[in-house]
């Protein structure tokens, strides 16, 4: 359990790195804004999937994770105005990008177990990965021009 704590923490740590830069580039944060905030976020993370590894449960890690980050920003909840002050200076966006550059790069080195489930699975995988592309884009949409912005 210990070495897997060990290579959390250092995937956390790069891609806590990535963010500060992305958010500091793209969104005019400064990493001295954004380092409590990701801090969190990296600790946040880092106990779910502890969570995970202690309770018999079969739930996902990010279903403790994300019941983790929802328990400690609940109104009332020693720290939690602290918790949600620090992670406001972290944009989604400067988040999302690394994290699924990290998937790309996991899928990209199974590609070959991926094409020996036989090209069906390439097909289909192919389709709900454009599905959810364009359901992402039509929801996108409806709601920005429900708001007026487009």
């Amino acid at each position: 359990m210990l070495k897997s704590i060990q290579e959390w923490v250092m995937v956390f740590i790069i891609i806590g790195a990535i963010i500060l830069v992305g958010n500091w580039i793209g969104y005019d944060i400064l990493p001295t804004m954004a380092i409590p905030g990701i801090l969190t976020l990296i600790a946040i993370c880092l106990a779910g999937l502890i969570i995970h590894r202690l309770l018999p449960f079969q739930l996902p890690s990010i279903a403790y994770i994300g019941i983790l980050g929802f328990i400690v920003t609940i109104p009332g909840v020693p720290g939690s105005t602290y918790i949600v002050q620090w992670t406001n200076e972290v944009t989604l966006l400067a988040i999302t990008t690394p994290i699924l550059a990290y998937a790309g790069i996991s899928i990209g080195s199974s590609w070959a177990d991926f094409a020996r489930l036989g090209w069906k699975t390439i097909i289909v995988g192919s389709c709900v990965l454009l599905g959810t592309f364009m359901g992402s884009a039509i929801i996108a949409e409806i709601v920005l021009r429900f708001q007026g912005i487009i």
